[in-house]
């Protein structure tokens, strides 16, 4: 267990420029004052769950590999990073909404929080359900870079396009699509919701595992 949590404070300690860029991203975006509708900078902190696994699969896994880290605690490691950045992002962004938002009283700012519907639930709720779907997309991203050097990657790759170009212009296909994300993103009944985002991450984290057994340096 000492090794894992060694190996979640390189990989944290490792994704400064991911903090950085996001930082600067979302203190800096702006929304024209002529604007009816303004964008909430809270919304520019999800790119931080955009970015870090793109560091810990394409750089650190090699590094610590390097410095005698296991696969497993590396893994371990990883998902736990995944853990406090997903709770850190989704505190950030609801602080943001909750405390800064507001002060903006001359256009309607706009979260992704109440695009989504979590805030339907209430703060806490919300927090909680933004938390599990970021843990969720940092999974999912993290799978799917790790497989990449494989022809299993090329597959998955291929068949992610061909599902939004040919579910994108068919309006049955289209809903079917539109239902999906209803359910992991879109969705305000939060049980629901919860339950599905840690069940996909499960069966992802799984799938991680197994991608990882064959991946070499």
């Amino acid at each position: 267990m000492r090794a894992t949590l060694s190996v979640v404070r390189r990989l944290l300690a490792s994704n400064k420029i991911s903090f950085i860029v996001t930082a600067a991203v979302a203190l800096c975006a702006t929304t024209s004052g002529d604007s009816a509708i303004a964008l909430s900078n809270g919304n520019y902190t999800w790119l931080l769950a955009v970015m870090t696994p793109f560091f810990f699969v394409f750089y650190d896994f090699r590094k610590l590999m390097y410095l005698g880290a296991s696969k497993k605690d590396f893994y371990l490691g990883s998902l736990m990073g995944y853990g406090i950045l997903a709770l850190l992002i989704s505190l950030v962004n609801t602080g943001v909404h909750l405390l800064i938002d507001p002060l903006n009283r001359a256009q309607r700012v706009v979260n992704l929080m109440d695009v989504c519907g979590w805030m339907e639930n209430g703060a806490l709720v919300a927090f909680l359900q933004q938390a599990v779907f970021l843990f969720l997309v940092m999974i999912f991203l993290h799978v799917l870079l790790s497989m990449q050097p494989h022809w299993y990657g090329w597959v998955t790759d291929a068949v992610l396009a061909a599902i939004i170009c040919v579910f994108t212009p068919i309006a049955p296909l289209r809903g079917l699509l539109a239902g999906f994300f209803g359910v992991v993103m879109l969705n305000a009944n939060a049980p629901v919701h919860i339950a599905v985002c840690l069940a996909l991450s499960a069966a992802l984290a799984a799938a991680g595992l197994a991608v990882l057994k064959r991946k070499t340096l």
